[in-house]
């Protein structure tokens, strides 16, 4: 398989970036070779960095970075030779398998949509974030990219969702709940009202509405909101558990008997702070484009970077973008 990294986009590049692509190269049998876009002299600094760079790994040159802060619509159209516009391009010619990015979100979904277009049938991509729970991982739908769907699009996202949960994850039979603030069917605002009937129909496993305390439960495989809700939804629980670190080490910092326990802990706080490390899920996949696309957090190190490699190469090898399609047909037309 071949995949093109962005290698300018994230807090830590090219650095962390060219880390992880090396690390991928080593450790995933099916990757054929890494495209690493960026800046040519900044990324072969990094490479002479390291000992054993791998055969693997191609320098593919682009003259422009697009920042976290600028617009994305502009960005993709004014810096056409940036990193983010170059790693897609490479899937769109067919000279790439995949592209992964921890750049301008919103550009990299621009561009993706842009030059990739989406999926037959499919109305908007959608990002879909995988977050742990007390059983098994939950998909959150849609994570940040559609502020303002409307229902078809919604019982889309649901669809992309399953889809993802059943070849990925590995889940038989997922169960989708749709994100409320209560589980009755008449709770909601005038989309999820909209949409709570139209699952129903669906076809899916659907389980009806669910609040913010099932998030967690892990009695939902995956949950259905608007790109607005689920990105703060997103950004709260990222925080929360940052906080709950933070409130561990100021606490058993407190005396040396509290030391002692942190020392017999150590097992069970590292088992801990794995489950909540949200780099070892991956990255967020742009589902509905007519290709493979993984968005990885702009604080991405090289373990987000390998691991979104990872999850690409599953993609590409579950054939998930043909069976996104054959579910959407399965819709009812009405």
């Amino acid at each position: 398989m071949r995949i093109a990294v962005d290698a300018m986009g994230g807090d830590f590049a090219p650095s962390e970036i060219v880390a992880g692509a090396l690390w991928a190269a080593r450790e995933l049998s099916f990757v054929g070779r890494l495209f690493l876009v960026g800046g040519e002299v900044a990324i072969q600094a990094e490479l002479a960095r390291h000992r054993n760079a791998s055969p693997k790994i191609e320098v593919v040159p682009a003259s422009e970075v697009i920042g976290m802060g600028e617009s994305p619509a502009q960005a993709v159209m004014k810096k056409r030779d940036s990193s983010i516009v170059r790693a897609i391009e490479l899937v769109r010619k067919g000279e790439a398998d995949a592209a992964v990015s921890a750049g301008n979100t919103g550009a990299f979904m621009g561009a993706a949509h842009l030059k990739l277009r989406t999926l037959e049938g499919v109305i908007r991509p959608a990002i879909a974030t995988v977050m742990p729970t007390k059983k098994r991982p939950v998909i959150l739908i849609d994570a940040g990219a559609n502020i303002e769907p409307d229902v078809q699009q919604m019982v889309q996202f649901a669809v992309m969702g399953t889809v993802y949960a059943r070849e990925i994850l590995g889940v038989e039979h997922p169960v989708v709940g749709l994100l409320s603030n209560g589980e009755e069917e008449g709770k909601g605002n005038a989309l999820t009202r909209s949409v709570f009937p139209l699952l129903q129909k669906s076809g899916l496993n659907f389980r009806g509405n669910v609040e913010g305390h099932d998030v967690f439960e892990g009695e939902t495989d995956v949950i259905v909101c608007d790109g607005f809700v689920g990105n703060v939804l997103l950004k709260t629980a990222e925080s929360a558990a940052h906080a709950v670190g933070y409130w561990i080490r100021q606490e058993f910092t407190r005396n040396p008997m509290r030391l002692l326990g942190l020392f017999l802990l150590r097992g069970a706080i590292r088992s801990l702070k794995d489950k909540l490390d949200p780099e070892g899920y991956g990255g967020a996949p742009l589902l509905g484009v007519n290709g493979v696309c993984i968005v990885t957090h702009g604080a991405s190190r090289a373990k987000a970077i390998f691991h979104a490699i990872r999850v690409a190469g599953e993609w590409i090898g579950h054939g998930l973008n043909e069976a996104i399609v054959a579910e959407i047909q399965k819709l009812p037309t009405s």
